[in-house]
């Protein structure tokens, strides 16, 4: 609610007056609108009381002086200040008490707040769409609750307003038309002024272009008035400014309700959401360190490229002070990745950004058709690839690659038309830079299958490009019950590890759901662990020699080269005879005397 000593100040200024720096300041107030009603427009925002400060004269600003028992001398800049800190010293009491009384916002409550708001919108539209709606809300009120942070900040230390409005003074730009307490002003057309705002936002910001993507609420039909208004109202429950709200934690409840959407959407989430421990396991494997590019071909709403951040800010130990040089570091990390799927890319898009990351280079498009990472005509590279993409995808551009790809990327074939797999790890290994390592989610058919996606494999045994191959268990991803595995490829193998490939059969390293499974923590470790100490163990792990993989024609079904079934002790003979007597005699002895009984009750024994 705007502080009531705002309210005190342009109080003391006529109706006509206050109606006019209304319409100068370009608020939006009904014809006719009381004394009251234009007060409150002016005083909404600090923003707008500040600014219609500067338009008053000389006498306009003695007349609120003496109305509030201030000094009038001075220039009239003076006055205006001294205004200002009248106004402000009330503020700041009362905000000080509040933010005394405001309880600690935890990650719980706020999960469980945007997942209440996903059901406010439950039931009007398909569950499969509101999320784009939620998430292009919850985002709109961080941009806003943080442009209004750091416009106090900035008023603090300048005492400037327009200074502290200037576009250069934050880290995005926020229209004076655009902001949530111009939205609020609306009681009619809710949805229409909504979306107009999200234009404008993405309009004169070049970062944001496009975040928005499909999401419109002018639709009174899909999002009548009351509905929007509640919506609103129920995202004004708590402030999102950085004070408040941290960008990992606002991040990670972002993630939650990614996850939460996958869940409901069934089948289709499996489009834009990688279970977080299968991404935790896939960038454990492969150790991105500070400095280096990272780069998700099929990156989704953007976890893979968030869990190599994670892991750079688990894995960072540098003394006295290592929280600050921590966090420099892993946003050291040079992030790159291409999304096909628009409405994803923009939730992507946010993801990142509520995370604090700024400079991502996610580009929109088909990565198999038209890759974008291209400099000179030439694929860029990087250090660490990782994907988990579309499963079997059927139409995934097999006429583009069927004559020779462009870029070059199907050295060692063409991928079957039915199966786009090997093209997508054709391509990662293509944007793989000389020292580089790449992980990548697949099906279980690309190991054994013949044709094409044999002679694909052929040429990564021989070539000694594949290091691990790591089975998952069953039911982990969303979309399909069926298991999956992790191919690890490594350009550059430790002298130890060349000719020999790993396989793991990770099917039974799961932590069992009602109607998903998942890893733990421990799967993860564990998993994790046997691929960077390389080495047997029974019914779980066994390193290979590539002599014994081309014997089998470069077949890679992990079952061929791991056995998991427990082998029977073998059996001692002469003690088991030894038993067999013994056991016959306490039968017959047993059998013997039952038999005396029954002949005693009078029975025909023989």
């Amino acid at each position: 609610m705007p502080d009531a000593s705002r309210r005190n100040v342009l109080s003391a200024l006529p109706k006509a007056r206050l109606r006019g720096l209304a319409t100068e300041l370009s608020l939006d107030t009904p014809i006719g609108a009381h004394k009251s009603e234009l007060v409150e427009a002016l005083v909404r925002s600090q923003r707008s009381f500040m600014q219609a400060l500067d338009l008053l004269s000389r006498q306009e600003l003695e007349a609120i002086c003496q109305a509030l028992g201030l000094d009038a001398s001075g220039e009239s800049g003076e006055i205006i200040e001294r205004i200002r800190q009248h106004a402000g010293r009330n503020h700041a009491k009362r905000s000080s008490r509040r933010e005394i009384d405001r309880e600690p916002l935890t990650l719980q409550q706020l999960e469980g707040h945007l997942w209440e708001s996903a059901n406010i919108l439950r039931g009007k539209i398909d569950s499969s769409d509101f999320k784009h709606y939620i998430f292009g809300l919850l985002f709109f009120k961080r941009l806003c609750d943080v442009w209004q942070e750091e416009f106090e900040e900035r008023y603090r230390r300048y005492g400037d307003p327009e200074r502290a409005a200037d576009p250069t003074e934050h880290r995005f730009h926020l229209p004076v038309h655009a902001s949530w307490q111009a939205v609020r002003r609306h009681k009619r057309h809710i949805g229409r002024h909504l979306t107009s705002a999200f234009r404008a936002i993405e309009q004169t910001n070049l970062r944001l272009m496009g975040v928005f993507q499909d999401v419109d609420f002018d639709n009174p039909e899909r999002f009548p008035d009351a509905t929007l208004d509640l919506l609103l109202n129920h995202f004004e429950k708590y402030r999102l400014r950085n004070a408040d709200v941290e960008p990992d934690m606002l991040g990670n409840a972002y993630e939650y309700l990614i996850a939460q959407f996958a869940d409901d959407a069934g089948k289709k989430g499996g489009e834009f959401y990688t279970p977080k421990q299968v991404a935790r396991l896939i960038v454990e494997c492969l150790r991105p360190r500070p400095g280096m590019s990272v780069y998700d071909p099929a990156c989704g709403s953007g976890g893979m490229l968030l869990e190599a951040v994670r892991y750079t800010e688990r894995r960072g130990t540098y003394g006295a002070g290592a929280g600050r040089q921590q966090e420099q570091d892993s946003r050291s990390l040079s992030l790159h990745g291409q999304e096909m799927n628009l409405n994803t890319w923009a939730i992507c898009q946010m993801n990142l950004f509520l995370h604090g990351i700024d400079e991502a280079q996610v580009v929109r498009g088909d990565t198999l058709r038209h890759p974008k990472h291209v400099r000179n005509g030439r694929l860029q590279t990087f250090d660490r690839v990782l994907a988990n993409p579309p499963f079997s995808l059927k139409n995934w551009g097999w006429e583009d690659w069927r004559g020779g790809d462009v870029h070059g990327r199907d050295r060692y074939g063409c991928p079957p038309r039915s199966y786009g797999d090997l093209a997508f790890v054709q391509h990662m290994l293509a944007s793989l830079a000389p020292a580089g390592m790449l992980g990548v989610v697949v099906p279980h058919g690309i190991l054994f299958r013949g044709g094409t996606e044999q002679a694909i494999r052929r040429g990564l045994v021989e070539d000694d490009l594949i290091e691990a191959v790591i089975s998952l268990a069953p039911n982990l991803f969303y979309g399909t019950g069926i298991s999956a595995c992790v191919l690890i490829i490594n350009r550059r193998k430790r002298r130890e590890r060349r000719g020999r490939v790993l396989f793991v059969h990770g099917a039974r390293e799961l932590t069992e759901g009602k109607n998903q499974n998942k890893l733990s923590d421990a799967n993860v470790e564990r998993l994790a662990n046997v691929f960077h100490t390389f080495q047997d163990e029974p019914r779980f792990a066994r390193v290979v020699d590539i002599d014994e993989i081309r014997a089998n024609d470069h077949n890679l079904n992990i079952s061929r080269y791991v056995r998991t079934l427990v082998e029977p002790e073998p059996i001692d003979m002469p003690t088991a005879i030894r038993n067999h007597r013994r056991l016959r005699l306490l039968r017959d002895d047993a059998e013997s005397k039952m038999m005396k009984q029954l002949a005693k009750l009078g029975y025909d024994v023989g």
